[in-house]
């Protein structure tokens, strides 16, 4: 196993490693289960996965880089290897079709519908900084 350097061995005490343990695992199968549901984001769940093993188990954080189906969403995204024009363009327009959604059917209240509107833009802006790789 590829072990990334920017990532060090905390040492937590023995409660702290355990509840982010348990919240990286419930984290992985919120992920799994924004693969099957467009609604749900995978990629922010599993990042955050990666980030509570990180804290408790390098051996987990390891299984979840190398993990053959959910490792290209979190090696992508720590290793700054970009998106693909084509991730970038889906991810964008599934973001502001939910969100549209969101503010116009959902919801009637006028602030709840600009914040999703600013929540939209922001994450927008974030997709298009990150380097677009070819693929």
């Amino acid at each position: 196993m590829t072990e990334n350097p920017e990532i060090k061995n905390v040492q937590l005490p023995k409660l702290y490693r355990y509840f982010y343990l348990i919240s990286g695992f419930l984290l992985v199968a919120i992920g799994v289960i924004g693969i099957f549901l467009p609604v749900l984001p995978t990629t922010i769940f599993l990042i955050l996965a990666s980030a509570c093993f990180v804290k408790s188990s390098p051996k987990a954080n390891e299984w979840l880089r190398n993990h053959r189906i959910l490792g290209m969403y979190v090696k992508n995204y720590q290793d700054k290897s970009g998106l693909t024009v084509r991730a970038k363009i889906f991810n964008i327009a599934l973001l502001w079709i939910m969100i549209l959604l969101s503010a116009f059917y959902l919801t009637d209240e006028f602030y709840i519908k600009i914040i999703l509107l600013l929540i939209a833009s922001g994450v927008t802006i974030h997709l298009l900084m990150i380097k677009t790789r070819k693929d």
